[in-house]
């Protein structure tokens, strides 16, 4: 009983103490630092276009409206939502490029330096 104790007190006691950040740890930050926009940007207009999409082919089938502008609604709406989602991927390649060049000296010296301490 006394060894589960001990253990449990030094989970808890780790849980206080100073993060030592290694390099590698710096590493992985870095790129996600470099990654994240691109990826929050890409995930926020697919939803939104996603979302447009539907709602337009709700006014298609009728789910929502009725009639001759309904249906012109649907049709802008589709239109409008797919443009969206097709012009997503190419964005998200140009932030994410954005993104790399502008990390990429830190990530590049950081990387020499752990692959020259690990040889």
């Amino acid at each position: 009983m006394d060894n589960l104790d001990k253990v449990y007190a030094e989970n808890i006691a780790k849980e206080y103490m100073p993060k030592e950040t290694s390099k590698l740890r710096q590493l992985k930050k870095l790129d996600e630092k470099a990654k994240r926009p691109a990826f929050i940007t890409a995930l926020t207009i697919g939803i939104i276009g996603i979302l447009v999409f539907g709602t337009g082919m709700s006014f298609g089938l009728g789910a929502i409206g009725s009639g001759t502008s309904a249906m012109v609604l649907a049709g802008v709406l589709g239109i409008l939502g797919l443009a969206m989602c097709i012009a997503n991927y190419p964005l998200y390649k140009r932030l994410l490029e954005k993104g790399k060049q502008k990390y990429a000296f830190e990530i590049i010296e950081l990387a020499k330096e752990i692959s020259k301490e690990s040889t």
